[in-house]
């Protein structure tokens, strides 16, 4: 059985559709309408932002509030202690808990396939 934040942080991220699908139409309607790829002045994707790394001194878990690592291979900021990572899109960290990914259940699996 899971206790304190590893049992928050598993029911987060295994969410409810509502909600994540709310929280989904939300940033899209707040969004708007983005750049069409036939408009004036346009041009090929332009290359991800990168992070900036003195976000972490003020971004902490929002489901343990701990501070996060960040991971340049991945583009992820880390929890080590709950083993999630939320992904960083365009130089914007996606601190949702729907949208972090368990770091620990890959590392068994690797392991697992490995032996």
């Amino acid at each position: 059985m899971l206790s304190g934040p590893c049992r928050l942080a598993a029911s987060a991220l295994r969410g409810g559709p509502r909600l994540a699908s709310a929280v989904g139409s939300r940033a899209v309607h707040a969004a708007g309408p983005g750049p069409s790829a036939d408009s004036p002045g346009s041009s090929q994707a332009a290359p991800p932002s990168a992070f900036d790394e003195a976000l972490l001194d003020v971004l902490v878990c929002p489901l343990s509030k701990k501070p996060l690592r960040y991971e340049m291979s991945t583009n992820e900021l880390i929890n080590e202690e709950l083993g999630i990572a939320y992904p960083i899109i365009d130089g914007i960290p996606n601190m949702i808990p729907q949208a972090a990914r368990m770091i620990h259940q890959n590392k068994q699996q690797e392991e697992k396939a490995q032996e």
